[in-house]
Parts: C-alpha cells; sequence; structure tokens
C-alpha cells in the first residue's frame, strides 16, 4: 500500500505551531454548533448529492459538530468525523449519543490524518478542509487515507460568492498571517485542479449555490456570525471599537445587498465549487 502523504506534520516551524494552536482557538470560539442550524438545509442538499449507499466508509474531515456526519450515520452510513476543534467534536459525539447513532467523532488536523492509507470509500470536506494553512499538505492527505476508486469531495467557497466577499471584508480590516494563503483559492478551478491532481485519475468540479435563510434582518445576521462563528468572532475581537463599527457596516451592506427576501428575513445564495476527485 503506497503512502503519498506522511501523517506526521514534518518540518513545522514553531511560527505555524503558534499560528496552528491560534487557528484552533479561533474555531473554538463562539459556537459553531449553533451557527450551522442555519446552514442545515444546504448541508443536507450536499450530502443527497453524494448518493452514498449504506455500509459506505465516510470520513467527514473538518466535521464540525456533525452536520453531514451524523445525517450520514442516521443513513447507514459508516461516518468517521475528525475536526481541530475540541468542543466541536464533543457537541458531535454528544448529539450522536441522544440519538443513538453510531459514528466515531476524533478531534485531529486536516494536514496529519490519523489514518492508514486507504482507510475510506468515500472522503468528504463541506466547508472545512479549505480553511487549514498547509493546502498541499490537506490535498495528500484527503487522497492518501481514501481507497483506490474511492472519491474526494469537497464543498470550497469561491472567491467571488457571498462568503468570498465577506472574507475579502474581513481581510481588509484584519490582514491575514502571511503563514496561510488564502482559503478562497480551494474555491478556484484552475488551482483546486492542481492541488488535487496528484494520486487521482480524474477531478471534476461544478458550481452550486448554498442557501442561507435567517429569520432575522441583515444588521442581526451580521450580529449572529459575530457572536457564533469563530473568524468573525475573531475579527471583531482584534479591533478597537471604531474599527469595529467600520467591519459591521460594511458587512452589514453586503448582507443587505445580497438578499433576495424582504422585510425581517435574510436570504442569501453563497456559491460554492463543489469538487469530486478520483482516487487512483
Amino acid at each position: 500500500m503506497s503512502t503519498i502523504a506522511s501523517q506526521a506534520p514534518a518540518g513545522m516551524s514553531p511560527e505555524m505551531e503558534s499560528f496552528k494552536a491560534r487557528l484552533k482557538a479561533t474555531w473554538m470560539a463562539g459556537d459553531y454548533g449553533h451557527f450551522a442550524q442555519y446552514l442545515e438545509p444546504g448541508a443536507l442538499e450536499f450530502l443527497d448529492r453524494l448518493r452514498l449507499t449504506p455500509g459506505t466508509r465516510m470520513l467527514d474531515v473538518a466535521c464540525g459538530a456533525g452536520q453531514i456526519a451524523i445525517p450520514a450515520a442516521r443513513a447507514g452510513i459508516k461516518v468517521t468525523g475528525i475536526d481541530i476543534a475540541t468542543n466541536l467534536i464533543e457537541q458531535a459525539r454528544k448529539r450522536a449519543a441522544a440519538e443513538g447513532i453510531e459514528a466515531s467523532f476524533e478531534e485531529g488536523d486536516a494536514e496529519a490524518l490519523p489514518y492508514e492509507d486507504a482507510s475510506f470509500d468515500i472522503v468528504v470536506s463541506l466547508i472545512g478542509a479549505m480553511f487549514a494553512p498547509r493546502p498541499d499538505k490537506v490535498a495528500a492527505e484527503l487522497v492518501r487515507v481514501c481507497r483506490p476508486g474511492g472519491r474526494i469531495v469537497m464543498a470550497n467557497w469561491t472567491p467571488e460568492g457571498h462568503v468570498g466577499q465577506m472574507f475579502k471584508i474581513i481581510g481588509r480590516h484584519v490582514p491575514p498571517s502571511p503563514l496561510m494563503p488564502s482559503p478562497m483559492k480551494w474555491g478556484d478551478e484552475a488551482i483546486v485542479r492542481d492541488r488535487l491532481g496528484v494520486g487521482t485519475a480524474q477531478v471534476s468540479v461544478e458550481k452550486f449555490l448554498y442557501p442561507m435563510r435567517y429569520p432575522f434582518p441583515p444588521e442581526q445576521v451580521v450580529d449572529f456570525f459575530f457572536t457564533y462563528y469563530g473568524p468573525t468572532n475573531r475579527a471583531l475581537a482584534a479591533l478597537a471599537p471604531d474599527g469595529q463599527a467600520a467591519l459591521r457596516e460594511e458587512l452589514v451592506q453586503l448582507w443587505s445587498a445580497s438578499n433576495r427576501a424582504q422585510g425581517n428575513i435574510t436570504e442569501v445564495q453563497a456559491e460554492y465549487l463543489h469538487v469530486t476527485a478520483i482516487r487512483q
């Protein structure tokens, strides 16, 4: 059995170790389990598109609180979920236990997956692995743990889509670390084909719209993000009051411009790239 990439995060500098610790703290900030409740319809659409059959061995990388892992396990899929955030893994375990669902949830790093080569029939990441800082290692690990003939499937925000524009605004107010390339590059067709081209026989991509619906107006959506979504929560905390007000104003403008609903409801269609690679 060939090994495409080592499980050990070799050659990590002290600066990268420190950065990854801060990144973990970012995703543990807020409450992603609560935040993701309004994203569940889009997550289920993505899961349904996978057309999984009972008994399939699925790895959900950056699984969060189990948004697709738990519904998949409920349908008879043999699910393993892994995430860098300790609190999200705990949420996923509690939810699975409460529903009497058999699924394994483990804390771990997308850049160094703790599994043997070819362990899974399908390796999935819904808006998750794209946020790891070393995309070359992520890509190699996703491919390595998938069996020959199996699928690696990702959903990644596009740079030009609503969420891509949101991160662009945040980056103007809180400059990103030079240690991390833009996560939105995972939503670029040419880049993702290049990253997943090693060890795969075929890479196909298609753009879809992710429904985001909130029963409150754009101003409250932005505040909801600040409270519960780690990256926006930490961005707000990094700014002085004037900077916080300026960031909030720009984000409210974006959400208002993208809103397709009227009244006290917000409905946004956020573009993402659906990526499927077939393991050689």
